[in-house]
């Protein structure tokens, strides 16, 4: 008799290369063991399960999370940039060329 099998997939990616690949598994299997044996991290060294963030379908998990059928692992880099200076920079620029419109204009259309 053979151990029930679940089909998840392992997603990673990087700038201009992404990775998804289909893996069978068994049961009760972790995160960390599969990811452990599908080789990605042969194949892409700068992954480090010590810092890379790991989640299923968007939401956070821990590398001793069993999976299900169906899950999608997701290998998370680290971020770049701070999402709330990038937002805090991007409505500055925004209210900088909103300004610089209606300074260059000088008339709402309405007859003088």
């Amino acid at each position: 008799m053979t151990e029930p099998q679940n089909e998840v997939e392992l997603v990673f990616v990087k700038p201009g290369e992404q990775v998804l690949e289909q893996l069978r598994v068994g049961t009760g299997e972790t995160i960390e063991s599969v990811i452990r044996r599908s080789g990605i991290l042969e194949r892409f060294p700068e992954i480090d399960l010590k810092t890379n963030k790991v989640g299923v379908f968007g939401k956070a998990m821990a590398l001793s999370a069993t999976l299900h059928d169906g899950d999608r692992i997701e290998i998370y880099r680290p971020l770049i940039a701070d999402p709330k200076e990038a937002r805090k920079k991007r409505a500055a620029e925004g209210k900088a060329m909103k300004k610089g419109a209606r300074s260059r204009g000088g008339s709402d259309g309405a007859a003088q």
